[in-house]
């Protein structure tokens, strides 16, 4: 067996040597995994004289394949089906337990299927990917046969993962049975919401199974906010809804009862750009309100599309706690879907989200793929090109700065992305 090792140690290639006499035989074969890791692929390929059909009908060399962890226990098998697998705490390939990934000694399962004479070397890339930021993208409204959809929540969470999304908020109206029993779909994160419907506007709350605690009623505003403080000592955070959707419009007199704000709800149309405006009138008060959105799905056919928009996340990982932390941050932005551009705001050490000391001789660094944007701050509006993905910005003292990225339509300027600020002391 040879061992090499190569970009500083994240991959571990095996070069390994099956002998015609282990042909018919099941064993393991050890490798390292250090500390710090969330995910390991094991990536594995040797010589095939005959694919295909021939294959099948002239067997020569085939290695099947499976693995175990730190403590012996058995995590899956693929046979010979699949020439990469992959094993994490929030998604794994299919055949595969997820996985808290422990550092020690874990095992390849070789099945030395059929062996050629001479024998055949295997070469095994085992690739470790480390806890850090990561790029999540999500829906965070939706509704499913518990309320007004269409779908089961299974058949959401399997719509969502085609669409390549990494969580999703099903948000059903003054109800959250469904919350107490979510189920389990690899590579899809599901956190717990609850749209609490009233004629004067519409809350998500997040976070929290069950955020009622007996009735989700309330005919005054000293009941409204008896419902909010029940729900925040719970944990939860509390979104307002299309605030000026012409049918259902935010109308409590209180804009201390939810801590942001979803300024994008389905496909852009006004009623957004006036949440957005509101939403920068709150910035200029000087409220800290991260902003949020969410496609409204209900079922096909209609205006919303499921993953239209979504709120892109940077996370320190895919669990629940940490998306929806990273989004209370507003360490995030809006885009019109998850192939669409991306947003990143630097200003010294502080992100999207974060409060900086004002410096003269520090630049707001923007990263984008799009090659004009819009920096928007409580002094006005300024539109700027791009090159390369990346511009630097010199501010005046100013409240917070966010950046939007907009296409024309008509006499409206329809936003396609648009980013949570940066404040300023």
């Amino acid at each position: 067996m040879i061992i090499n090792k190569r970009k500083g140690g994240d991959v571990t290639v095996i070069k390994h040597k099956i002998t015609k006499d282990k042909e018919g035989q099941y064993y393991t074969l050890p490798f390292d995994v250090p500390e710090g890791v969330v995910k390991i692929t094991v990536s594995y390929d040797y010589y095939k004289p005959t694919k295909g059909v021939m294959g099948d009908l002239k067997p020569s060399n085939t290695i099947d394949i499976g693995l175990m962890d730190e403590a012996g226990n058995f995590l899956g098998w693929s046979g010979s089906s699949h020439s990469t697998i992959y094993v994490g705490q929030y998604d794994s390939s299919a055949g595969y337990l997820c996985k808290k990934i422990k550092e020690g000694k874990w095992q390849i399962i070789i099945g030395a299927y059929h062996v050629m004479d001479e024998g055949v070397e295997v070469t095994y890339d085992i690739d470790f990917e480390y806890a850090g930021e990561v790029l999540l993208y999500g829906d965070l409204h939706m509704h499913s046969t518990a309320s007004d959809g269409v779908f089961s929540a299974w058949e959401l969470g399997s719509l969502a993962k085609e669409k390549g999304l990494d969580f999703i908020a099903i948000a059903n109206h003054n109800n959250f049975s469904e919350n107490l029993a979510l189920p389990h779909i690899d590579g899809l994160t599901f956190i717990p919401a609850v749209e609490w419907t009233h004629y004067k506007g519409h809350m998500n709350f997040f976070g929290v199974p069950a955020p009622f605690e007996n009735s989700f009623i309330a005919n005054s505003a000293e009941e409204m906010r008896s419902i909010i403080n029940h729900a925040r000592g719970l944990g939860a955070t509390i979104s307002v809804n299309h605030p000026d959707c012409p049918i259902c419009p935010y109308k409590w007199d209180d804009d201390s009862a939810f801590d942001m704000m979803e300024i994008w709800n389905g496909p852009m149309r006004p009623s957004n750009i006036k949440a957005v405006k509101r939403w920068t009138s709150l910035l200029k008060e000087g409220r800290h309100i991260p902003a949020v959105g969410g496609s409204d799905f209900h079922k096909p056919g209609q205006f919303a599309k499921l993953g239209v928009p979504v709120t892109a996340v940077y996370s320190a990982s895919a669990s629940k706690d940490d998306i929806l932390s990273a989004i209370k941050q507003g360490n995030c932005f809006v885009t019109e879907s998850k192939n669409s551009v991306k947003i990143r705001l630097i200003y010294g050490d502080c992100v999207m989200g974060q409060t900086a000391e004002y410096d003269e001789n520090t630049w707001l660094e923007i990263y984008t793929d799009s090659d004009r944007i819009v920096i928007v701050t409580d002094k006005g509006e300024k539109e700027l090109m791009v090159r390369n993905g990346h511009i630097k910005v010199r501010l005046r003292k100013v409240k917070f700065a966010y950046v939007k990225i907009c296409k024309k339509f008509g006499k409206l300027g329809l936003i396609r992305a648009i980013s949570n600020p940066i404040y300023f002391k």
